[in-house]
């Protein structure tokens, strides 16, 4: 494994853990030239999902790409980035254990919706912004009175 601080690949696992789901392991890493730790995280390969975007095309599901979504929304909240691991490991999870290899982006952003309305109002908005694509403050306005009913 390369050290993302140094750059060699002389590193040691120090560390194994199963994730509490045990759908991945979590190993600390160090460095044997810069002696700083790291960690990685290994998860079994699955059959790639496809996701139909709105205007029809489609594209391989990226899990990286969802996470940094949910980051986005969260940012400046007190969501934990543990959290947004669990709430991204879950759609996952979810959307493979589905019969099919394809799935509609609306799916899935209502799944985050679903999620993040529970965990954190304004994370919330920020995603439905995003996903539902407001465009003036009207669409917010209505979002939010939503939300308070």
């Amino acid at each position: 494994m390369k050290c993302p601080y140094c750059g060699l690949t002389d590193t040691e696992v120090v560390e194994t853990r199963d994730s509490d789901t045990e759908e991945t392991i979590r190993r600390r890493r160090e460095c044997g030239h810069c002696t700083k730790r790291f960690t990685t995280y290994e998860r079994i390969e699955n059959i790639n999902l496809i996701v139909i975007k709105k205007d029809g095309r489609r594209e391989q599901f990226d899990r990286d790409k969802l996470k940094r979504g949910i980051i986005r929304s969260c940012e400046k909240t007190k969501v934990p980035l543990e959290v947004i691991e669990a709430i991204v490991t879950d759609i996952e999870r979810d959307l493979r254990g589905e019969t099919g290899v394809e799935v509609e982006s609306k799916k899935i952003g209502n799944m985050v919706a679903g999620k993040l309305k529970k965990l954190d109002k304004v994370a919330y908005i920020r995603f439905s912004s995003v996903f539902k694509n407001f465009v003036d403050v009207e669409d917010f306005e209505k979002e939010v009175k939503r939300l308070i009913n």
